[in-house]
């Protein structure tokens, strides 16, 4: 019974390193449907995980370390290979110019960044009850959601037709995993009202945005995330 107890968090965090590889090989594919499927799988089971570790007292290193791994894969190289596939239409051109390299390869700029997130997270002890910087699998769920809107809706094409606004995409999507900016995290310090005040105006915004644009608010709630977390800068802590 031990075995299982102390385990069983780290096969939830396995479970969601199986989601990631499943979802990036449709990815490459391009099944993108399964793999908003997958990311969904590894974004509930990357929650359980760290809830049952808790629950049975089961906390580790070798979880710690076996969550960024998952995640490396679920939220890192997921965002990186989805911009390289936005990227891979527009070849080696860029402003007319014929480049001696495909511009897609700049889409995993995403995923170094996101490796470099994760690890500045497991060294960092401030992050708490807040994140600093973009946390991966919200820039995921960014990345894949403008992705995803474009191919159900054919929303958001006058941006994703063109090269250079997904370049800029790429550094300011790499920028903020690593930004000193701080982020809403849905953690409780305490239940007095005015210090969840950050939490419940994202919660409630998240679900307007959600109710009234549906898919194509995917990433909407991921920039209004960033913004409301702005906002409320100087209440977390």
């Amino acid at each position: 019974m031990n075995f299982i107890k102390n385990n069983l968090a780290n096969a939830i965090t396995l479970g969601n390193l199986f989601s990631g590889c499943v979802g990036a090989v449709h990815l490459i594919l391009g099944d993108y449907q399964t793999t908003a499927i997958c990311i969904i799988l590894s974004l509930v089971l990357d929650f359980f995980d760290g809830f049952v570790a808790r629950a049975l007292k089961a906390n580790s290193n070798l979880g710690t370390q076996l969550d960024s791994l998952a995640d490396m894969v679920s939220f890192g190289f997921i965002p990186g290979l989805t911009m390289f596939k936005m990227l891979e239409p527009f070849g080696n051109e860029l402003f007319g110019l014929q480049l001696p390299f495909e511009i897609k390869y700049f889409g995993f700029l995403i995923t170094l960044f996101s490796c470099l997130r994760l690890a500045i997270f497991n060294l960092d002890e401030e992050q708490k009850y807040y994140f600093k910087g973009l946390n991966t699998p919200s820039n995921t769920i960014l990345v894949f959601g403008l992705f995803y809107a474009f191919k159900e809706t054919q929303s958001f094409s006058f941006l994703l037709e063109n090269a250079l606004f997904l370049l800029i995409f790429t550094v300011i999507s790499s920028w903020i995993l690593i930004s000193p900016i701080k982020m809403i995290a849905m953690k409780f310090k305490s239940m007095k009202l005015q210090d969840n005040y950050p939490k419940l105006a994202l919660l409630i915004g998240s679900i307007l945005i959600l109710a009234i644009f549906k898919i194509v608010g995917i990433p909407m709630v991921i920039l209004y995330y960033i913004f409301i977390s702005i906002i409320f800068q100087k209440q977390l802590k």
